[in-house]
C-alpha cells in the first residue's frame, strides 16, 4: 500500500495546493498533509492547518510547530509508519526526500495549471481572488466593527453601510439571543452570545465582498459583562477579543435619543460605556473613528471613514 505525504506552510492555502493534494491522492492509497509553522509566522499555523483540514476533512492533516524549520528526523517522527513518498510541485524538498530514503514525485513541476507563486498571492490576495478557496478568501476580508453603547445606531449603520459598499453585515447576535431566552443573563449566557457572534461573523465572511461590517464584537461583550457582573468577564472572552482582528472600529457616540425597544435597560450607562470602550480601543492601539450626530450625519461620517480606510489600504 502506497503511503505518501505533502509538506508545506500553506500560507496561504490556494488552488495550486488543492490541485497538488488531489493529484497526490490519485497516486497513493494513504496521504498525509503535514502543515509546518513557527510562532512568529505572519499567518498563524493553526489558520493554515484549518484551511487544509476544512477543505480535506477526510485526510490525515497534521500540524507541526517549531522555532525553526523541522529536521528530516522530526518530520518522520510526525508521520505515520510506512510513509514512503514525498509529493510536491517543485524541487524544494528533493534533498529532504533523498536524505530520508523515500521516493520524490513531482506534480506539475512547470506550474502549467497554477503558475502564480504563493508569495505573489500573499502580496495582493484580491488580485488573485479566484485562486483562493472561500474559507481562505474570508481571512483576507477587511472587517469593520460598529461598537458603542445601546441605542446609538450600530444596527442601522451596519445594514446601511453594507448596502452602500455592496457587501454583507453581521447582525448583533446578543439581541437575537435575548429575544429568545430573555434578559436574565448568566455568565454562561454571555459565553453563548460571544460564541454565537463569532460563529455568525465567520459564516458571513464567506459571503462578503472584500468588506464585512460587524454589528458589535467581543470588546462590547466584555464591557457588557463588566456591567452585568460587577467588573468581571470570563477569561476566554478576554482572550478572544484580543485575538480577533478588526481593521477599523466605528465607535458610535450616545448623542442621539435613547429608545426603549423592550430589550434595552441601561440608558444611564451609555456615557460610561462609551468612555470604557474608547479606553479599550486607545489602550490597545486599535484603529477607530468616532461617529456622532444625527442619523444622516452618522451615515455620512461612517461612509467617509470607511472610504478613507479603503483608499489607504488599497
Amino acid at each position: 500500500m502506497k503511503h505518501g505525504f505533502i509538506l508545506g506552510k500553506f500560507a496561504p492555502f490556494h488552488q495550486g495546493h488543492v490541485f497538488l493534494i488531489r493529484q497526490a491522492q490519485l497516486q497513493c492509497e494513504i496521504l498525509t498533509v503535514l502543515v509546518t509553522s513557527r510562532e512568529e509566522d505572519a499567518i498563524p499555523g493553526w489558520q493554515c492547518y484549518h484551511w487544509v483540514k476544512s477543505m480535506f476533512p477526510e485526510l490525515d492533516v497534521r500540524h507541526l510547530i517549531g522555532s525553526h524549520e523541522p529536521s528530516g528526523e522530526r518530520i518522520m517522527q510526525n508521520l505515520p509508519a510506512g510513509t514512503s513518498i514525498l509529493f510536491e510541485s517543485g524541487v524544494e524538498h528533493r534533498f529532504l526526500a533523498q536524505s530520508l530514503g523515500i521516493q520524490h514525485i513531482l506534480i506539475d513541476p512547470k506550474r502549467k495549471h497554477f503558475p502564480v507563486p504563493g508569495a505573489e498571492i500573499r502580496k495582493d490576495p484580491f488580485r488573485y481572488v479566484e485562486l483562493l478557496p472561500p474559507n481562505v478568501r474570508a481571512y483576507y476580508i477587511k472587517r469593520i466593527a460598529l461598537v458603542g453603547p445601546e441605542s446609538c445606531g450600530k444596527s442601522y449603520l451596519a445594514e446601511k453601510l453594507a448596502l452602500h459598499f455592496n457587501t454583507v453585515f453581521v447582525p448583533e447576535y446578543g439581541r437575537t439571543y435575548c429575544e429568545k431566552f430573555g434578559m436574565d443573563s448568566t455568565p454562561l449566557d454571555f459565553a453563548h452570545v460571544a460564541g454565537g457572534q463569532l460563529y455568525h461573523e465567520d459564516e458571513m465572511a464567506l459571503e462578503a465582498n472584500q468588506l464585512l461590517f460587524c454589528d458589535t464584537e467581543l470588546i462590547v461583550t466584555q464591557v457588557w459583562s463588566e456591567i452585568y457582573f460587577t467588573g468581571k468577564c470570563q477569561p476566554w472572552i478576554f482572550w478572544a477579543d484580543h485575538v480577533r482582528r478588526y481593521d477599523l472600529f466605528l465607535l458610535c457616540a450616545p448623542d442621539i435619543p435613547w429608545v426603549n425597544d423592550g430589550l434595552r435597560e441601561y440608558e444611564g450607562h451609555r456615557a460610561w460605556m462609551f468612555e470604557r470602550l474608547q479606553q479599550e480601543l486607545e489602550s490597545r492601539g486599535l484603529n477607530y473613528e468616532i461617529i456622532q450626530g444625527g442619523f444622516e450625519e452618522r451615515m455620512a461620517s461612517a461612509i467617509q471613514a470607511c472610504g478613507t480606510f479603503i483608499r489607504i489600504n488599497a
